[in-house]
């Protein structure tokens, strides 16, 4: 017989962090489709590439959402991203809010040379997150007892 307590209050889990994976993998993605367009000139991986920015950006909006939603709850603000990583994520949406702008060409020019450029740019700037997030945490880790 199992026994189910409710959670502590300390136990809380931020909703941001469900959804703030997603982006990040599929403008990886986007980058790798990009590649593979710009080798092989197949309209399809431009296509991918297209859904890969529309469901990155939607998903980087349910996370925003879902940041926003954790800021009014204290039980998970030991957990939350601090500000500066939080604005590197916006800032990260809007560079690929510009890059689905540029793919939204047509043909060769959407994607080689400046779609390519753009995608290559934010993954750059996920990998600066990832590391100012994981400074911070760091840091933290060094000031707790």
């Amino acid at each position: 017989m199992a026994i189910h307590s409710p959670p502590a209050a300390g136990n809380a889990y931020p909703f941001s962090a469900l959804f703030a994976p997603f982006p990040f993998v599929c403008f990886t993605l986007t980058l790798i489709t990009d590649i593979l367009y710009w080798r092989t000139s197949h309209l399809m991986w431009s296509n991918f590439s297209d859904w890969l920015l529309f469901f990155g950006l939607v998903f980087g909006a349910f996370a925003v959402l879902a940041g926003l939603i954790d800021l009014a709850r204290p039980a998970t603000r030991a957990l939350r991203p601090r500000w500066p990583a939080s604005l590197a994520f916006i800032g990260i949406l809007v560079l690929a809010i510009l890059n689905s702008f540029i793919h939204a060409g047509d043909g060769w020019t959407a994607i080689v040379p400046y779609g390519l450029i753009a995608s290559t740019v934010t993954v750059i700037a996920m990998i600066a997150c990832v590391y100012l997030t994981a400074d911070q945490r760091a840091a933290d880790a060094w000031r707790t007892p």
